[in-house]
């Protein structure tokens, strides 16, 4: 992912930083553009509360893509954007760096030290390029190239696992210390996504014996009041999840049904994205693939 801070009047692809003696005071008014179920939006919710800043919260429906979301995020159409004195700031770990650097005074997320914040860096890349992209191919899939992405995802999980016991983090409360910094936001806002695929999917990602140490440190996260205040219900994730994951088998066999005669009485419709989930989550483009944007994983 690339870094960008564009403006709000977007003239070009061209994306480029605004000089130092534009640079938006931190007292201006923050608005994030989000969506309620993206693991993405919810690192950033994280992070504005951990600092203890106002912000206006506005609801993005990814089926239908708002103006100020293709105005603000024109390359990549996703939320979340953060906009702060008429300058948008989108993906999620580029904001977090962003709120971190603007208000460092007060809850810092990212360490002083230079190897430290490295380190931070690339378990971020990693948490976003590996496992989420294997847990949104465990859902997306079946038969064995689902057993295969458990089997990545356990994997993956495992690196993690002995990062804590023996690593970078071995006898940390959190990997931000005493404290949740930016790599327990990352990996902490989506990994309560991990029971509710178990359930929705009858498959096994992640058990305390496993993954004892991973285990803990979630529930440490997961009790932390800002934590939350921002995790939906998980009733609510999981009729998210049954649906959406309802519309995606509806969608394959569409794609391998084979073509319907002329002369014979056509079968009953399939599943459609308006009937099979809330149309705010989910948006199959005209090949049927199906994208969730920013839900659980970039996909």
């Amino acid at each position: 992912m690339s870094s960008c801070i564009t403006t709000t009047v977007v003239t070009s692809t061209t994306v480029a930083a605004p000089p130092p003696d534009v640079i938006p005071p931190p007292s201006a008014p923050l608005t994030l553009l989000g969506n309620w179920a993206s693991a993405y939006t919810h690192r950033v919710q994280l992070a504005l509360k951990l600092k203890g800043l106002e912000f206006e919260y506005v609801e993005e429906n990814l089926a239908e893509k708002s103006a100020s979301l293709l105005t603000h995020n024109p390359i990549h159409k996703k939320v979340p954007v953060l906009l702060h004195a008429g300058h948008s700031i989108p993906e999620s770990i580029i904001i977090l760096e962003y709120i971190d650097e603007a208000w460092s005074d007060v809850h810092p997320i990212m360490p002083s030290d230079a190897i430290e914040r490295s380190v931070i860096r690339f378990w971020s890349h990693f948490i976003d390029s590996k496992l989420g992209a294997e847990i949104a191919t465990v859902f997306r899939s079946s038969g064995g190239e689902q057993e295969m992405a458990v089997k990545e995802v356990r994997e993956n999980l495992g690196m993690i696992e002995r990062e804590l016991r023996e690593g970078f983090f071995k006898g940390r409360r959190f990997f931000g210390g005493e404290k949740i910094g930016l790599l327990d936001i990352v990996l902490g806002c989506g990994s309560y996504w991990l029971s509710v695929f178990q359930t929705v999917l009858d498959v096994n990602l992640v058990d305390d014996k496993s993954f004892p140490l991973f285990a803990a440190w979630l529930r440490r996260f997961e009790e932390l009041d800002e934590v939350k205040e921002i995790i939906p219900a998980t009733e609510r994730l999981l009729e998210y999840a049954t649906a959406l994951r309802q519309m995606l088998l509806g969608l394959a066999a569409l794609k391998l049904s084979p073509p319907i005669s002329t002369t014979a009485n056509p079968p009953p419709p399939p599943p459609t994205a308006t009937t099979a989930t809330p149309k705010s989550c989910v948006v199959p483009d005209a090949n049927g693939d199906v994208i969730v944007a920013d839900t659980f994983a970039d996909v």
